[in-house]
């Protein structure tokens, strides 16, 4: 098997609630998606997706995803897309970094080994954990009175997990951190997710004001140094994202101690072959992992449902379902939540079916 053309489709995901606010008055209301197609010689093809958080959230930019498919694309014709280790280290060869360019060639690939083997991806990834993967709801920055009132609507239709979008005004965070707590059961999580937004100072100062209550710390700062001086001031359990992009830091952090969970996106590390590795890495150190990527649609959501339904029950913090929060669906068969819960396919490969008709033409094509 080889690979004879690759083609990139551009594809607007608008966002059911509007918009989508995060730390530093960052919003983005529709999504910029690139979906990726893989053709073997044979008439086989498999699809990926990358899907950026607007150009400000981490290195990385929609039209940036095309552009690098342009640069390492002709360098992939007639190499073996089962091949991924060989194939992952060709496309490092052909361009240094830009690891999220890279992520939906992957995450095609994975897709066409699993056609290929007559078996879904998260067997070929290590097989299926439990029956089902538990999902946290995002929750917009908003006031503390409308974000808590957002929990308490996804907390009825079966979520347990919740991520509040804070780091603006350390002040108005606290009643936020507190708005939401007061709602939800002791058995119910909640991460206060900074993305990076609150110098230290301010960082210190909201995990004091919330010193009693039960929550979780999500990159308060910008830099690893900012983020291990607020971990070693706070008791509360902490969360690394943005900083851990690589194996290198991974470790570093956990020589450090810096984090009790880590948040591991596939196209932030360059794919399911890569974010596998980071991912079974955890599970030999006995770290717990949020499993998940930037953002997407349905064939994003099928390639985590199979990164985390792969992944040992026991080190799987929780997941996310991007498809449930855009407008537009793109793929038939791809997993939809149920009460807080979703569950990888069983069919081959990633088990989804591109709705051409919403794809449109090809934005690249590479022979």
């Amino acid at each position: 098997m080889k690979i004879a053309c690759i083609r990139a489709y551009q594809v607007d995901l608008p966002l059911i609630e509007g918009s989508y606010n995060w730390s530093g008055g960052k919003s983005v209301s529709v999504f910029d998606s690139t979906i990726v197609a893989v053709e073997a010689d044979d008439g086989t093809v498999g699809f990926g997706e990358v899907c950026p958080l607007g150009p400000a959230y981490l290195p990385a930019f929609a039209a940036g995803v095309r552009t690098g498919l342009r640069e390492i694309g002709p360098s992939l014709i007639g190499w073996d897309p089962r091949e991924l280790g060989a194939l992952n280290l060709r496309m490092d060869s052909v361009l240094r970094g830009h690891p999220y360019v890279k992520s939906g060639v992957d995450i095609a690939c994975w897709d066409l080994l699993g056609k290929n083997s007559g078996l879904p991806v998260c067997t070929l990834m290590g097989g299926r954990h439990g029956d089902a993967v538990r999902l946290y709801r995002a929750i917009s920055q908003q006031s503390a009175d409308e974000m808590a009132a957002k929990i308490a609507r996804y907390r009825d239709e079966g979520y347990t997990r919740f991520q509040l979008k804070v780091g603006g005004d350390p002040d108005i965070d606290i009643e936020r951190i507190h708005a939401a707590r007061d709602i939800l059961p002791p058995s119910h999580r909640l991460v206060a997710d900074a993305n990076t937004g609150w110098t230290q100072h301010e960082a210190m100062r909201v995990v004091r004001a919330t010193k009693n209550l039960d929550v979780y710390i999500e990159q308060p700062c910008e830099t690893y140094e900012e983020c291990l001086a607020i971990r070693r001031g706070t008791d509360h359990p902490f969360v690394l994202d943005e900083n851990i992009d690589d194996l290198g830091m991974l470790l570093r952090a956990r020589s450090d101690l810096a984090m009790d969970v880590v948040n591991l996106k596939i196209s932030k590390l360059g794919g399911l072959t890569k974010a596998k590795q980071a991912r079974d890495l955890c599970v030999a150190m006995g770290i717990a992992m949020t499993l998940e990527d930037s953002w997407g649609g349905d064939i994003a959501t099928a390639a985590i449902a199979h990164f985390a339904h792969s992944t040992p029950e026991a080190f799987r913090f929780t997941s996310t379902d991007f498809n449930s929060y855009v407008t537009v669906c793109t793929a038939d068969g791809a997993p939809q939540r149920m009460s807080g819960w979703m569950k990888a396919s069983d069919r081959p490969g990633l088990g989804i079916q591109p709705r051409m008709d919403v794809l449109g033409d090809p934005v690249l094509e590479i022979r």
